[in-house]
């Protein structure tokens, strides 16, 4: 495997310091970024209110349209929105529940889209059909399209899986979904930007995902796709007057925007939009085949790697099922990611999964090597003690 994408190392600050293995939870932020945050401060403080004409209105499409290509979409068919819990719920706002009542998940979806989920089925009278996992890792695709049926209005899917990095067949899933009369939104928070994803090609209805981990874009970064087929034919209650046709009117009643800009909502984030672009850009220049090539091979050796010592991998066996995250539950795993924290080897860790190893396309080989001997080493020398007892702190 080549080396050839450590030439980006240099634009990601963070890495001149530490070992960091942690883009599945918040990517390396751009050398770029401060420059960018600087303009907003100048513009705001140069041109006033007059910056939302000359280009912040627009920021929430002109920056959906930098993602585009990432996830096979075209321009002005991406909203930016503040995070995928708003995204989830204008999906759902725009839905009727009738006979069809149910929205089908799974056990392993994130939970903040589980719980708008909840939240507004139970508000529409209708009903979340939760299809389990047999070994915590996977879900059986055969399960999920069983759980379907003439009373499925939505199934809402994430299309890797945050804690085993298990890829769903979305494909599969979206034409079962269809042919039941049931439309399909795809979480792709963990996909993007470190394995190829395609709307068109899927067939996905709707597909939400975010900059905050794999594209390094920061947080207040999240997007929003609707295919053409129910883009003008649905209209999401939760509302704002961005989404207006004519916002600057100021009509006393919502007449909804055409096209993406309907699932615009209230005023936009500015700041996090102008830090939002500059990862993205970055992963299109590096090719997301070769991310995803190097992503395979990395994650590979670290399976090899915990399987030489007994650790327990949580994590896909096949390659074309593994998204970027190798979780090692070695024993006393909390303690020892605060440890590896110490080291400045930035890991995270997650319940019911352990050590959340993320290399990214700036990883290098070397980095792989250095953090699992570093954690043979704090459980030989019993170092992890030192964090014995203390509250379960996530990050």
């Amino acid at each position: 495997m080549s080396d050839a994408l450590l030439r980006f190392r240099g634009r990601f600050p963070i890495l001149d310091k530490t070992t960091y293995l942690v883009s599945n939870s918040l990517g390396a932020m751009p050398r770029s970024v401060p420059e960018r945050l600087a303009e907003y401060a100048a513009t705001w403080a140069a041109e006033g209110v007059r910056a939302w004409g000359s280009g912040w209105w627009r920021m929430p499409l002109d920056v959906g349209d930098v993602i585009a290509p990432l996830i096979g979409a075209g321009a002005g068919e991406i909203a930016m929105v503040p995070n995928v819990t708003a995204a989830q719920a204008l999906i759902l706002s725009a839905l009727d529940f009738g006979e069809r009542d149910t929205v089908v998940m799974t056990a392993l979806d994130f939970p903040s889209v589980r719980y708008v989920t909840d939240a507004l089925a139970a508000k529409f009278g209708a009903r979340v059909v939760v299809v389990p996992s047999e070994d915590g890792v996977s879900i059986d695709e055969d399960a999920v399209i069983a759980a379907m049926d003439e009373r499925t209005r939505l199934v809402a899917i994430s299309h890797v899986l945050f804690r085993s990095a298990y890829v769903m067949d979305a494909e599969r899933i979206v034409k079962a979904a269809h042919a039941k009369g049931a439309l399909v939104a795809l979480d792709a928070f963990h996909s993007v930007g470190v394995l190829p994803v395609d709307v068109k090609a899927s067939g996905a209805d709707f597909l939400t995902g975010g900059v905050l981990k794999w594209l390094c874009g920061g947080p207040g970064g999240c997007f929003v796709y609707v295919a053409p087929s129910v883009r003008d034919t649905l209209t999401p209650a939760l509302a704002g007057w961005q989404g207006h046709a004519q916002p600057f009117a100021f009509e006393p009643t919502m007449t909804p925007a055409s096209g993406i800009a309907r699932r615009l909502g209230g005023t936009p984030a500015i700041p996090a939009l102008y830090a939002a672009a500059e990862g993205p850009k970055i992963v299109r220049e590096a090719g997301i085949a070769a991310i995803r090539a190097k992503s395979t091979q990395q994650t590979a050796r670290l399976i090899a790697l915990a399987d030489e010592r007994g650790y327990v991998v949580a994590a896909p066996r096949q390659a074309e099922r593994r998204g970027g995250t190798v979780a090692f539950d070695v024993p006393h795993a909390y303690e020892v990611s605060r440890c590896l924290l110490e080291r400045e080897i930035i890991v995270d860790y997650r319940p019911g999964a352990g050590i959340r190893v993320a290399p990214h396309f700036y990883t290098s080989d070397d980095e792989l090597e250095l953090a699992v001997a570093a954690i043979d080493e704090i459980l030989a020398s019993g170092a992890w003690q030192r964090h014995a007892g203390h509250s379960t702190v996530v990050t």
